[in-house]
C-alpha cells in the first residue's frame, strides 16, 4: 500500500487571478466586485466564485454557468452549485455573463447543487489542459459523479486552498490530481482511507540493548535508532540515569567515555563555582538583595510541597530537599534572567531522583531549562504560543469541538495552562511521569507531542464537554479531576496517531521556535575542545 502525503496546490497556474479577486476574511469575492461573509440561515460563507460552468453536451460552445460556493452551517461544511437564471433577451445571464447556449428550466434543476454535505464527497478530480479551461469533477462516496465544473475565470487552486483549510484532503497514491476528501469531523475515522495508528508500546531499553548503541569508545552509532527505541519503551530504571543524559542534552551522542568523564569532573566544579556566590551571601547583604530574598523565599516555599509524597523526598529535614533547594538557588544564580519560577522544581524532582548526584542534576535541569524555560517567561510568550498551537491543532483535528470552545469563549484553551506548562507532572504517578518525559524528550515525531497528547485527551472527552454544556470553570475543574485517570500509553499511541495524520498542516500549525524548541545547534559549552582533553 502507498503511502498517501499531504497535497501541494502551490503548482496550480491559476492562483496569481485568483488571488486577485480574493477578499478580506478569506471570502473570494464575486465576478461583480462584491464580497459575501454569511448568509440568512447563519451560514457562514467561506468561498464564492462566479462563471463556473457545466457543459451539458459534447459542444465546447454550449454551456451553464452559475456560482460555486463552499458554506459552513454549524460545524457541517457545504457545497453549492445555483446555475444564473436565464435572462430576458436570451443573451446574457443575470450577473452580466455571456453564455452561448441558455438552460431550460428542466436544465437547471437537473445540475443545481443546493446543499450538498461535504462529507458525501469521496474525492476531488482535478484537471489543468494546456490548451483548455482547468475543471474540477467531484466524485461521491456512492461512486456518483457529478458533470465537470469549468473555472473559466481560474480559482481552482483556491477552492482546493479554502477546502484544506476546513476538510482532511490527502493525494490519491495512485494519481496525484485526485484528492481524497472525507468528514472533517473526525478525520481518525475514515473507513475509506487507510488508517494511521499509534505503534504498539514496548518493553522499556534494557541494558543489554543500551550497550548495543554503543561503539568501543562509548560514541552513539545510530541516535536516531535509539531515540525511536526510546519513543516506543521508554527506559528501564536502572540504565536512566545514563540515558537522560543524552535525551536533555547534557551529553552528545558522538561523544567518548573518557570525553564524558573528564566533562564531569569539569562541571562539577563549575556548579561550585556559581553555588558559592548565593552561599556566600551574609545577612546583611542579603537585605539589601531583594531580588535573591524573593527567589529565596518562593523556592523554600515550593520544595518543601515538592513530591513529598514520594519516598526519596519524604520526612522531616530531609537531605534531599535541602539538594532540590541548592540547585534551584543556584540556577537562580547561573540564569539571573529567568530566576526561579513555580513549577520549576516540578521539573528537576524527577531529574534529582534519577540522577541522585547534584551538580548532574543541575546540569541536566539547565539543559531541560534551555528548551522549557520559555514556559516560565514572565510575559507568559512561551506558553501563549503552546496554547496558540494547541487551538490551531484542534481546529484541524477536531473542528466540532473547536468551533464548541469558540461558542463557549473558552478558544484561550488556559484550561491546558497545567498540562502544558509542566508537561503533564500533575496527571501521572510519578513513575509514569518519568517514562512519559523520556518519550517526549526523544523528540523523535515531533517536538511538540505534548500538544498532540493535549488534543487526544480533549477528543476523547468531547461527547461529555459537549453534551454537559461545560463553561470555562466547569471545563477547568473537569480537566483538573482527569489527574490520575488518564491511561498513559493509550494518550501516547493516540498522539502518534494525530502527529501523523496532521503531517505538515500540523507541524505549520506550530509558529518556529515554540516550547520546547532544540537549538539548531545545541552548545552549552559542556565539551571541551580536543587539545584540552589531551
Amino acid at each position: 500500500m502507498h503511502e498517501t502525503e499531504q497535497h501541494d496546490l502551490s503548482d496550480d497556474s491559476d492562483y496569481a487571478a485568483a488571488s486577485r479577486h480574493h477578499a478580506p476574511g478569506g471570502i473570494m469575492r464575486t465576478d461583480s466586485g462584491k464580497s459575501t461573509a454569511s448568509e440568512a440561515g447563519g451560514s457562514e460563507v467561506l468561498y464564492l466564485k462566479d462563471n463556473v460552468a457545466i457543459h451539458p453536451t459534447q459542444y465546447a460552445s454550449e454551456r451553464i454557468s452559475g456560482r460555486l460556493r463552499l458554506y459552513k452551517q454549524g460545524s457541517s461544511l457545504f457545497l453549492s452549485w445555483i446555475p444564473y437564471k436565464p435572462s430576458t433577451d436570451g443573451a446574457v445571464d443575470s450577473l452580466g455573463h455571456g453564455s452561448s447556449s441558455i438552460p431550460v428550466e428542466k436544465d437547471r434543476n437537473l445540475y443545481t447543487i443546493k446543499s450538498l454535505p461535504v462529507s458525501d464527497v469521496h474525492s476531488i478530480r482535478r484537471h489543468t489542459p494546456a490548451l483548455s479551461w482547468p475543471y474540477i469533477i467531484v466524485v461521491l462516496s456512492s461512486g456518483l459523479a457529478y458533470p465537470p465544473f469549468y473555472f473559466y475565470n481560474g480559482g481552482v487552486r483556491e477552492f482546493l486552498a479554502t477546502l484544506k483549510q476546513h476538510v482532511f484532503i490527502v493525494r490519491s497514491a495512485d494519481d496525484s490530481n485526485v484528492f481524497l476528501v472525507n468528514d472533517f469531523q473526525d478525520p481518525l475515522q475514515f473507513e475509506k482511507l487507510p488508517l494511521v495508528w499509534g505503534k504498539q508500546r514496548m518493553h522499556p531499553l534494557c541494558l543489554e540493548e543500551w550497550a548495543a548503541f554503543l561503539d568501543s569508545e562509548g560514541r552513539i552509532l545510530d541516535s536516531k535508532a535509539l531515540r525511536e527505541r526510546i519513543f516506543y519503551g521508554g527506559v528501564d530504571q536502572n540504565i536512566r540515569k545514563e540515558v537522560w543524559k543524552f535525551l536533555l542534552g547534557y551529553h552528545e551522542y558522538d561523544s567518548t567515555y573518557a570525553e564524558r568523564e573528564y566533562l564531569t569532573s569539569v562541571k562539577k566544579s563549575e556548579y561550585e563555582v556559581i553555588k558559592s556566590q548565593w552561599q556566600s551571601i551574609s545577612a546583611v547583604q542579603a537585605k539589601r538583595f531583594t531580588k535573591f530574598r524573593e527567589r529565596k523565599g518562593l523556592i523554600d516555599k515550593d520544595v518543601v510541597r515538592t513530591d513529598r509524597s514520594v519516598a526519596y523526598y519524604e520526612g522531616d529535614d530531609n537531605p534531599n530537599v535541602t539538594i532540590l533547594r541548592d540547585i534551584l538557588l543556584t540556577y537562580s544564580f547561573y540564569n539571573f534572567d529567568l530566576g526561579y519560577c513555580q513549577g520549576m522544581s516540578d521539573f528537576l524532582s524527577p531529574i534529582l531522583y534519577v540522577m541522585k548526584d547534584e551538580a548532574e542534576s543541575f546540569w541536566c535541569f539547565v539543559a531541560l531549562m534551555e528548551r522549557l524555560g520559555p514556559n516560565f517567561n514572565r510575559d507568559q510568550s512561551g506558553m501563549h504560543s503552546q496554547l496558540f498551537a494547541l487551538s490551531k491543532l484542534v481546529e484541524i483535528l477536531d473542528s466540532p469541538l473547536h468551533n464548541y470552545f469558540k461558542q463557549t469563549d473558552c478558544l484561550n484553551y488556559f484550561f491546558c495552562f497545567r498540562w502544558i506548562l509542566i508537561q503533564f507532572k500533575r496527571e501521572f504517578e510519578y513513575d509514569q511521569v518519568m517514562h512519559l518525559w523520556e518519550v517526549l524528550w526523544t523528540h523523535y515525531l515531533s517536538e511538540h507531542l505534548h500538544l498532540y497528547m493535549c488534543v487526544a485527551i480533549l477528543k476523547s472527552h468531547r461527547k461529555k464537554i459537549m453534551g454537559e454544556q461545560m463553561d470555562f470553570d466547569t471545563l477547568l475543574k473537569f480537566i483538573n479531576e482527569l489527574s490520575g485517570n488518564i491511561d498513559l500509553d493509550w494518550t501516547i499511541r493516540e498522539a502518534e496517531a494525530l502527529c501523523i495524520c496532521a503531517g505538515e498542516n500540523g507541524a505549520a500549525c506550530i509558529p518556529p521556535g515554540t516550547p520546547p524548541s532544540l537549538p539548531i545547534e545545541p552548545d552549552m559549552g559542556l565539551y571541551p575542545q580536543e587539545d584540552e582533553v589531551l
